[in-house]
C-alpha cells in the first residue's frame, strides 16, 4: 500500500493540475476581458503563457525542494512534448494555417532563446548569473509582446482571441473566483506531483531529469494539448499555435530561469548530447513549417505525423538509454 501511495499521488496531482489549469487561464483570460486588455494581449501573454503555469509551480516547487534536475526536465521536456506530441497531434487533426504575423515574428525569437539557453547550459551548470540572464530576457520579451500587441489590434490572433473571449464570457465575480481557485488548486497538485514523482524516480532508480522529462512534462502540457486540439477544431488555428510558442518562451526563460535562482543546478551531460538537441531542432522544424515549404505558414497532416514521428523516437531513445542514477 505504502509503494502505491506516490503513484497515487502522481495521477491525483496530474488530474488537479489539469482541471485547475484550465479554471486558472479561463479566470484570468475573462477578468482581463472585464478591464479592457487588448485581445491579441490576453491570446500572446494570458493564454499562451497561462497554459504553462504548471510548469512554472511545479518547477519552483522542485527547485525549492532540493530538485532542480527535476525543474529543468519539466521545461525543456514540456518544450519537446509542446512541439512534438501537441503540435503533431493538433495538425494531424486538422492542419493549422499560420496567419498572425505576430506569431510569425515569434518563431525566430523562440530560435534565439533556444540558443540562449545551450550558450548559458554549455559549462554544464546554470548559476544565479545565468537564471536572472533569463528571467532578464524573459522581462524584455513582454515588453515586446506588450508593444506588438498594441502595434497589432486587428491581428489575426486577436481576432479569434476575441471570438473565443465572447463566446465564454463570465460575469467578474466568477472570473475572479475561477481565477483565486484555479491558483491555489494548482499549487496544491503541484506539491502532490512532485512528491510522487521524486519517490517514483527514487524508487526505480532513475534521475529526476528523467522523470522531469516524461511522466512530468506530458502531466503539465496537458492543458495545452487540450486547448490547441479545441482550437484547432473549430478553426482557430493561431490560438493553437501561440498558445505552444508563448509556452515554449515562457518555459525556456521564466521557468527555467526562477527554478535557477532559486537552486542553481548541475546540468546532465546528456541535456547537451541529447534533450538540447531535440529541443532545438524541433524548433527549427517549426520554424521552417511557419515559413511555408510549398504553401506558406501551413502546417499539414504530414509535417504534424513528422513532428510526432520526432517526438515517439526521442521518448523510446530516452526510456531505452535511461540508467540509475
Amino acid at each position: 500500500m505504502t509503494a502505491l501511495m506516490p503513484v497515487a499521488a502522481l495521477i491525483a496531482g496530474l488530474l488537479l493540475l489539469i482541471w485547475s489549469a484550465d479554471r486558472f487561464v479561463e479566470g484570468a483570460a475573462a477578468t482581463a476581458r472585464h478591464f479592457a486588455v487588448p485581445p491579441l494581449l490576453v491570446g500572446m501573454v494570458i493564454v499562451g503563457f497561462g497554459t504553462s503555469a504548471p510548469e512554472l509551480v511545479v518547477s519552483a516547487l522542485a527547485a525549492s525542494q532540493g530538485n532542480p534536475s527535476l525543474a529543468l526536465g519539466n521545461a525543456w521536456g514540456s518544450n519537446i512534448v509542446n512541439m512534438g506530441l501537441i503540435l503533431g497531434v493538433t495538425a494531424l487533426i486538422a492542419p493549422i494555417q499560420v496567419r498572425s504575423q505576430v506569431l510569425r515574428k515569434e518563431l525566430p525569437l523562440l530560435i534565439a532563446v533556444m540558443a540562449l539557453s545551450a550558450l548559458l547550459a554549455w559549462d554544464l551548470s546554470l548559476s544565479r548569473g545565468d537564471a536572472l540572464i533569463l528571467l532578464a530576457a524573459f522581462a524584455l520579451l513582454m515588453g515586446w509582446s506588450i508593444r506588438e500587441g498594441l502595434r497589432h489590434g486587428h491581428d489575426a490572433l486577436a481576432q479569434e482571441t476575441d471570438a473565443e473571449l465572447q463566446a465564454h464570457a463570465l460575469p467578474l465575480p466568477r472570473a475572479l473566483l475561477w481565477l483565486v481557485l484555479g491558483l491555489l488548486v494548482l499549487v496544491g497538485a503541484s506539491r502532490l506531483l512532485v512528491w510522487g514523482a521524486v519517490d517514483i524516480a527514487q524508487g526505480l532508480g532513475v534521475s529526476d531529469l528523467v522523470i522531469g522529462l516524461t511522466v512530468v512534462a506530458v502531466g503539465t502540457s496537458l492543458p495545452e494539448l487540450a486547448s490547441c486540439v479545441a482550437a484547432a477544431r473549430k478553426g482557430e488555428d493561431d490560438i493553437a499555435l501561440g498558445n505552444v510558442l508563448g509556452s515554449g518562451l515562457f518555459n525556456t526563460l521564466a521557468v527555467v530561469g526562477l527554478a535557477g535562482v532559486i537552486a542553481p543546478m548541475d546540468l546532465e551531460a546528456a541535456t547537451l548530447t541529447r534533450d538540447l538537441p531535440v529541443m532545438a531542432g524541433l524548433t527549427l522544424l517549426l520554424y521552417q513549417m511557419g515559413r511555408g515549404w510549398r504553401r506558406p505558414g501551413r502546417i499539414n497532416r504530414w509535417e504534424g505525423g513528422g513532428l510526432l514521428a520526432v517526438y515517439v523516437v526521442y521518448t523510446a531513445w530516452l526510456l531505452w538509454t535511461m540508467g540509475p542514477r
